[in-house]
């Protein structure tokens, strides 16, 4: 027989033949692992919104970051839940919030764990906005005067050993700005990794619960990005990166796969995606009811991410994820 001459069938024959000549690859080192510190003493909740996730107190931190380091994950994304709140959100640069004791913690614990801080103030304020709010009514965020509380943040949480510092809150302007007041404070070194496409999203439901960061009025989507567009995405990029960002993120990671693949085209930086908390549960939710195996979707969807171009995900997977790559290996 001449038919078919070619024959890509030959490659997948085999695991070994698979395994060779894969295109894309997964590795713990490519992720970065969520934790949601809270007060208390001896707190090791489950989420209700996201199963499989923890609210942890400060003193619980070390046994899981020497959890995380020995399945070779690399960094963890530390959030906030503070005592107390405020309408500026005061609490996320004090000495001793939450995050700042978080952060202490893990790096006596495991020193060589990368701890990036969200620098972000939805958690802390009173009203759940990500600054400072110029009209209570309309939840319209004053631009420039939450950029120096951000900066303030920033200094704390550099002050207690963060190696990243991740804004997240859109503002324009919040990179430049942060660079400026790092470096005149002696802080060269710390690597900024911006939010710089974060769309005003339905994925984030989980986590505004797990948070407690939801708006107490209005929306978000003043200062979010429109999930409509890619170019403005673009844009924003190009603007962070002039500004002095050291890495980016695409939030959230499946929905915008193709705003990734785009990034990855026009920048040579290293790019994240945030795989979102509704992301995730969509997939425990769908293994509960036993529709899929979920370990496989699980697997493939990482996958998808790395493929699309990222090189650093974000992920509440990514310890399963892991310890299933490190069985495999």
């Amino acid at each position: 027989m001449s038919f078919p001459e070619n024959r890509p069938r030959r490659l997948r024959r085999t695991e070994a033949l698979r395994r060779m000549v894969r295109e894309t690859t997964l590795s713990p080192s490519n992720f970065m692992y969520p934790l949601f510190v809270c007060p208390g003493k001896g707190v090791h909740k489950e989420i209700v919104s996201l199963p499989g996730q923890f609210h942890l107190s400060v003193d619980e931190l070390a046994r899981e970051a020497e959890s995380i380091a020995k399945l070779g994950i690399p960094s963890v994304m530390l959030f906030g839940l503070p005592e107390k709140k405020d309408d500026v959100g005061s609490e996320a640069w004090h000495p001793e919030g939450i995050v700042q004791r978080a952060i202490r913690a893990i790096k006596k614990a495991v020193p060589e764990l990368l701890v990036a801080a969200d620098c972000c103030l939805c958690e802390y304020t009173s009203h759940g906005h990500c600054g400072v709010l110029l009209d209570k009514k309309s939840g319209h965020v004053d631009n420039d005067s939450t950029l120096e509380n951000l900066a303030r943040v920033a200094l704390a949480q550099v002050g207690a050993g963060a190696d990243i510092v991740a804004p997240s809150g859109m503002m324009d302007g919040t990179i430049g700005f942060l660079r400026d007041s790092l470096d005149e404070a002696g802080h060269e070194q710390t690597i900024l990794l911006s939010y710089a496409v974060k769309y005003a999203s339905a994925y984030y439901g989980p986590f505004r619960v797990a948070a407690d960061s939801a708006p107490a009025f209005g929306d978000r989507r003043g200062y979010q990005m429109d999930p409509a567009n890619v170019r403005e995405a673009i844009r924003e990029v190009e603007l962070d990166v002039e500004e002095g960002a050291d890495m980016v993120m695409v939030k959230p990671a499946l929905p915008y796969l193709d705003v990734v693949a785009e990034i990855r085209r026009e920048f040579d930086l290293p790019i994240a995606a945030y795989n979102v908390s509704g992301e995730y549960l969509m997939l425990k939710a769908a293994a509960e009811k036993g529709f899929l195996d979920y370990e496989r979707a699980m697997m493939e969807t990482l996958l998808s991410v790395r493929r699309a171009g990222a090189d650093l995900i974000v992920s509440y997977h990514a310890k399963e994820a892991a310890d299933l790559l490190s069985k495999a290996s």
